[in-house]
């Protein structure tokens, strides 16, 4: 019987292959992308990577034991030290000026109503396509991009196709299937659903960038 990262894998499949179809991540891939549209984007992921941050931080306290109250904390910290540094290191500290966009307010809405209104189970199922989705997208960007000292993204491309993320991203999917063995079946359909809007709000955020998506005022 397939675990649940297996099953959700494959049900999100379709998710997935939009995303590598996005002009924006095939921009990355080959440098082309213009640097207004990976500004808006880096900008708009600082914003978000605060809220993330808080949702990890709420899962190292709903944690069960020590090895994962010590994981989300960790990924909390990672999320605002160590990404946060690529991003000014990218566009400076505009992000401090900037207002989320329509798509990063919604993402970042759903992963803190996870984190106050449901379980540990569907909280971990909710944050992470945030590990795997990148994860995955960087290890086929690494594979397309080519020498990246050279390419105008290298440094965004290394990041998330790194040999830590890549174990954080296995931590987190081995905590996943852990909470959805000993569920019960409304949980692990809470979980599953938590996964899915994930992931599709992982689409719609890099969608957002490509667009420069603003606000109607």
């Amino acid at each position: 019987m397939a675990g649940f990262c297996t099953d959700v894998w494959a049900a999100t499949s379709g998710t997935r292959d939009a995303i590598d179809s996005l002009p924006f991540v095939r921009g990355l891939a080959d440098g082309s992308l213009d640097r207004d549209r990976f500004a808006h984007y880096m900008t708009q992921d600082a914003l978000y990577l605060r809220g993330f941050a808080r949702a990890l931080a709420s899962a190292a306290a709903k944690a069960p034991n020590g090895e994962e109250i010590a994981f989300f904390a960790k990924a909390a910290h990672d999320a605002i030290v160590v990404e946060g540094s690529l991003h000014e290191g990218q566009v400076g500290r505009v992000a401090d000026e900037a207002e989320p966009s329509p798509t990063c307010n919604a993402y970042t809405s759903y992963v803190l109503s996870v984190a106050h209104t449901q379980g540990y189970a569907e909280l971990v199922a909710a944050v992470l396509p945030c590990f795997w989705v990148y994860a995955d997208v960087g290890e086929r960007l690494m594979a397309k991009a080519g020498p990246l000292s050279e390419h105008p993204y290298g440094e965004w491309i290394a990041t998330y196709a790194d040999e830590d993320f890549a174990e954080a991203t296995e931590q987190a999917k081995a905590i996943a299937d852990r909470q959805a063995t000993a569920a019960d079946a409304a949980t692990v359909a809470r979980m599953r659903e938590a996964f899915s809007r994930a992931t599709t709000y992982e689409w719609m955020f890099w969608d957002a960038a490509w667009r420069r998506e603003e606000w109607a005022h």
